[in-house]
């Protein structure tokens, strides 16, 4: 099919690269804006725009998709299906209008549950043992379109936020091209999502990643898992802000926030049900390390703090 591909983080990747083997003429690739990235604020490209340069496809970035402009030239390009990843702006009904076989969005769930900006980290915190990829006609509402294919995914234990968003991509990858099969087959089956079971997953922030320890340890092991490798979790030791990038849930008790364990390889935080033991941090303004190496140049001792 004559395609435009919509995306712009890693988890987008994978589906252009595939949709491209498939050997679908993809004639254009939106993406966001470069942005500045790091002390030196140097643009950074997204990965999509990397990978879609390297396959020699046309990438615009407009910073308004919705502008007339970038309507007309969609229109202009012709595309007979637009394949819609984690792109990060809303489509205007004036562009879902365009392609006959229309918008179809990959979205890193199991819809109806988590809709919305952050489904992958969401699932993780809130415990799921499995979750997905679906693909969806897009509609003008927030993840409300009608669903096409499935295909689901276990979350293992150790499972972050980074290596589940890998494992939906690959996933996502091979149900777009078996999606993009049966629309031009005429063998795709649209079925409407439940609003009694939708559930909504809200973007990240920074502030989330405060690791308040009057919560139970497996929560905030998940938090750990989840939000990582951004936004992160985070506490203070000894005044300073750390981030906590490997943890694992104990049955310890003691004080929410008072260190209860010291050993040579970690050290165990007590919080509202259990403890959380600490294997990987990050001190502020180093590299991240395996405790070990942070207690070799930080003394700790059991009935310290952590937080506030």
């Amino acid at each position: 099919m004559r395609t435009i591909f919509m995306g712009t983080p890693e988890f987008a990747v994978k589906a252009l690269e595939e949709i491209h083997r498939d050997g679908h003429e993809i004639v254009a690739v939106y993406t966001q804006p470069d942005k500045p990235k790091g002390r030196s604020g140097k643009l950074q490209p997204p990965p999509v725009k990397v990978k879609a340069l390297e396959l020699g496809i046309p990438v615009f970035q407009p910073v308004k998709l919705r502008e007339q402009e970038n309507v007309e030239q969609i229109k202009d390009l012709a595309p007979e299906i637009i394949v819609v990843a984690a792109y990060g702006q809303i489509l205007p009904v004036s562009i879902l209008e365009i392609p006959p076989y229309g918008c179809i969005n990959i979205h890193a769930s199991l819809l109806p549950k988590y809709r919305g900006a952050a489904p992958i980290e969401r699932a993780i915190l809130n415990g799921e043992k499995r979750t997905g990829v679906t693909t969806m006609y897009m509609a003008a509402g927030l993840d409300t379109g009608d669903m096409i294919e499935k295909s689901e995914v276990e979350i293992g234990p150790e499972d972050t936020g980074e290596s589940l968003t890998a494992a939906l991509a690959d996933v996502g990858g091979r149900l777009i091209c078996s999606t993009i099969r049966k629309l031009r087959d005429k063998a795709a089956v649209r079925t409407p999502q439940s609003e009694a079971e939708a559930t909504y997953a809200a973007k990240l922030d920074k502030e989330m990643g405060l690791l308040d320890f009057s919560r139970p340890a497996s929560e905030l092991e998940r938090a750990v898992r989840a939000l990582y490798p951004w936004p992160c979790t985070y506490t203070t030791i000894g005044g300073h802000t750390v981030k906590i990038l490997g943890a694992e849930p104990t049955d310890q008790s003691g004080m929410p926030g008072e260190i209860i364990e010291v050993t040579k390889k970690f050290f165990t935080i007590a919080c509202g049900g259990g403890a959380l033991r600490i294997r990987k941090l990050q001190p502020e303004g180093k590299k991240p390390m395996d405790t070990a190496a942070f207690l070799n140049g930080n003394r700790l001792e059991v009935g310290d703090k952590a937080g506030a």
